[in-house]
């Protein structure tokens, strides 16, 4: 038997180790403080998401390992042939910036585990393709040099390294619990926890200012990975600790946590209405793709027209939302000719109409969008944006803004619209005269302000 200042010796040991894991919260702050923290975020409204990595070679969907069962063996030969020699990030700003974007997110490392940073952590690194380079720092320095803030996307999946775990969503998922018990002897989820936790170091320390991690995703359940296999909160409490000011997205597995997450992320979703949790609105970001696949995808063809492109903007600002669009790279480091066509029109619009986006939200009270219309309003300005998706032949009429109103016009061109109070059927509402051709623009915008 120990001795009594022996066992006194060893508890106390013991306690002191275990002190930091108790003690240790998340940073605390008040509603008014996140607000702030995350207003330029709020006023932006837009910004690009950005999928790249070795799947831009096969070029049908960043999910072809997993779609098509592969081996790290059989994956090998794209890591082998990465070579991105038209990589040109600052040409990526120009055109992020020219169609409106405010903030952009690309993927440091997706779930096949290849990271476009030099990390100490890994060989799997761009560094060691052909091309032999830190893309993320190139990619850094040219997004802000455009004045477009910074984010990293990374993965909490990872096919590629030996200590992570096969699951249900792994390219080698098999069907009983004995064969995952098998093929998962010798590996060790505590080693794939400090790796994640060693990389998300690097990206938050070695590229100065970073305003959005977003991590990707957890699913918890049968053969699945939670909150405890990434050790969620000391991931997040690690994120913070480095980058104070940083936005988090949700998919940490944290949704019941003070402090847990910024902003909820539904995905290839039009919502029906301002996102609640626990019947209060939250901060929320709809992340989209021009077509059907996040990485590039050569055959691909399920592509959205300008029209929609702009209505899903329109639409996501109108419930109190962002909108993170996707541009998906080849693998020679360029935006295909679609997204490139995509994007100018989507900027086409945004030069002369952005004022209905940026730092607007949801129409006040009692304020109901006329059929085929999308209402934004700007708090700050007291003006209201009624977006026309299909035009009227000479007129619209807005209920209830009778007496509401002190002018109109459109916002392409600043031209007046002239407005009368509604009669009969439609007293109390404002009847405003249109010219019967539509204004040379995708969708026109009409620019009320309000009393």
């Amino acid at each position: 038997m120990r001795s009594k200042a022996l066992r006194i010796l060893i508890v106390a040991v013991i306690l002191a180790a275990m002190a930091p894991l108790a003690t240790a919260q998340l940073p605390k702050e008040t509603e008014a403080q996140k607000v702030q923290r995350m207003k330029w975020w709020t006023d932006a409204r837009f910004g690009m998401f950005i999928h790249w990595g070795l799947y831009a070679l096969p070029a049908r969907h960043e999910w072809v390992k997993n779609r098509e069962r592969m081996t790290n063996e059989q994956y090998q030969k794209y890591f082998e042939l990465f070579n991105p020699d038209l990589y040109n990030p600052k040409e990526w700003a120009r055109m992020a910036k020219a169609a409106g974007m405010k903030y952009v997110v690309l993927t440091s490392k997706h779930h096949e585990g290849f990271c476009l940073f030099d990390s100490k952590y890994t060989d799997y690194k761009a560094t060691n393709t052909p091309i032999g380079k830190d893309l993320i720092k190139e990619y850094v320095e040219g997004f802000r040099a455009e004045g477009l803030k910074v984010g990293f996307y990374y993965s909490l999946l990872d096919w590629h390294h030996p200590d992570y775990t096969i699951d249900r969503v792994h390219p080698q998922r098999v069907e009983s619990d004995a064969d995952y018990a098998k093929l998962n002897a010798g590996k060790d989820m505590a080693k794939y926890r400090e790796y994640i936790k060693n990389q998300v170091r690097e990206l938050l320390t070695n590229y100065g200012e970073i305003s959005i991690i977003w991590f990707d995703f957890s699913f918890p359940g049968k053969n699945g990975k939670g909150r405890a296999d990434w050790d969620s909160e000391g991931l997040l409490k690690l994120a913070r600790s480095l980058q104070p000011g940083i936005i988090v997205d949700d998919r940490l597995d944290l949704a019941d946590v003070e402090g847990g997450w910024d902003f909820v992320s539904p995905e290839q979703e039009k919502v029906a209405k301002w996102p609640e949790r626990n019947g209060k609105r939250v901060p929320w970001e709809t992340c989209q793709t021009f077509s059907g696949s996040w990485g590039y995808y050569r055959d691909e063809m399920t592509w959205k027209s300008p029209a929609q492109l702009i209505e899903l903007l329109v639409e996501s600002v109108s419930k109190g939302g962002n909108l993170l669009l996707n541009v998906g790279p080849t693998a020679r480091g360029m935006f295909d000719d679609r997204a490139q066509t995509s994007l100018k029109a989507t900027g086409e619009w945004m030069k002369l109409n952005g004022r209905s986006v940026y730092g607007c939200t949801e129409a006040p009270a009692g304020i109901v969008a006329p059929p085929n219309t999308v209402l934004t309003y700007h708090p700050a300005t007291n003006r209201l944006y009624v977006h026309l998706l299909a035009y009227p032949l000479d007129r619209i009429v807005l209920p209830g803004l009778d007496g509401k109103v002190k002018y109109a016009q459109f916002l392409h061109d600043a031209s007046e619209i002239r407005f009368s109070a509604g009669t009969g059927d439609e007293a109390g509402s404002l009847s405003l005269s249109l010219p019967v051709r539509k204004p040379p623009v995708e969708i026109p915008v009409l620019e009320i302000f309000l009393k």
